[in-house]
């Protein structure tokens, strides 16, 4: 049996991509011959590198002919709908795309050819089945909870995702004036909060904008922060594993329902956090709120002094730490690598 993907967004090496790519490896792992559309073949190292992921089985090519004779063609949509050819065809919604022309006739009649459309929350589901008048299925991300593994534990809030500007910003902007308040609060020095640090790590591959990171790193200047630009999957493991606390500042200021793709679709990182035992404090926002139960696993914020407040929280309070990061951990099973295998498997 021979598998096609295609996902335009590949080397921006994000959680769509290690979604795409898990996807890949269930199909590996049942005997499949499978080849994803790349015009450069070193991709795969860089894949290979950010992931973790073992990938030689995996073929590049330039061209799956839009999976035209393959057996099952799998594709990531930028927002249109393509005219598939292979015996199966699996849409897949990574982003929340409204305003789009979804319902156009030459849409409906593309949408004959797919044979399942899946998305990655039931918030991303929401915006696109309104858009295109479809009825998809949601198969949340696949992440590698039982790789992330706690460590001893330093005073440190970790935050991972893109530095780049494109669709969304992860704001970590808004999370250096926050960290900055917090530990300048002389109310919070009881606590210990000062002598915490903000680690912020993310790719740094692509759509991060001229002069970016050295303003970023200029506002950091005198405090502990540290940017870590394009860690590597060993580095990533290692930082979740002694971190305490995870912030997500993604979707800061927008309107989830006039610009959805500008929030947090899923959450990939917090997940991975949560596996190692850190307490999540994620901005209130996408499909955050399909992770987080408020106070039992983590906390939603709204504002950046309700985050302050939160995280002293979490800090301060007897056997308030203890017990959400037990909860947390408990809860990051529910998106587990194995439970993806399972739901892909039941679609193809």
């Amino acid at each position: 049996m021979r598998a096609a993907i295609h996902n335009p967004y590949l080397d921006t090496l994000g959680g769509g991509e290690r979604y795409t790519l898990s996807f890949a490896k269930v199909l590996l792992s049942k005997g499949w011959k499978v080849d994803l559309e790349w015009n450069d073949p070193k991709i795969k190292t860089s894949l290979e590198n950010r992931f973790g992921m073992d990938l030689s089985e995996l073929g590049i090519v330039d061209d799956v002919k839009r999976g035209g004779g393959y057996d099952l063609c799998f594709w990531v949509s930028d927002g249109s709908i393509p005219t598939l050819q292979s015996r199966k065809n699996i849409l897949h919604f990574q982003f929340p795309f409204h305003n789009v022309s979804g319902k156009s006739l030459l849409n409906r009649m593309k949408l004959f050819r797919i044979s399942k459309i899946i998305c990655n929350s039931n918030f991303t589901k929401e915006i696109v089945d309104k858009e295109y008048g479809i009825n998809s299925v949601v198969v949340y991300p696949p992440v590698p909870v039982s790789e992330m593994k706690p460590k001893r534990k330093e005073n440190i809030i970790l935050y991972v995702g893109r530095f780049s500007q494109l669709t969304q910003s992860k704001h970590q902007d808004v999370l250096i004036k926050a960290f900055k308040k917090l530990y300048d609060g002389g109310d919070y020095s009881d606590s210990g909060l000062n002598q915490w640090k903000l680690v912020l790590a993310g790719g740094i591959e692509i759509g991060v904008e001229s002069g970016y990171l050295d303003n970023l790193r200029k506002t950091t200047e005198g405090y502990p922060i540290k940017i870590i630009k394009s860690p590597d999957y060993k580095t990533l493991k290692e930082l979740y594993g002694v971190s305490r606390i995870f912030w997500s500042a993604s979707g800061y200021g927008e309107d989830e329902n006039k610009n959805p793709k500008m929030v947090e679709h899923f959450g990939m990182t917090a997940v991975e956090a949560m596996a190692a035992g850190a307490v999540p404090a994620l901005f209130n926002a996408g499909g955050h709120k399909e992770i987080i139960n408020d106070g039992v696993n983590g906390f939603i914020w709204d504002t950046t002094s309700s985050l302050i407040l939160k995280t002293k929280k979490i800090v301060s309070e007897k056997g308030i730490y203890t017990n959400l990061s037990k909860e947390a951990k408990k809860d990051s099973l529910k998106f587990s690598y194995e439970r993806f295998e399972k739901e892909i498997l039941s679609l193809i």
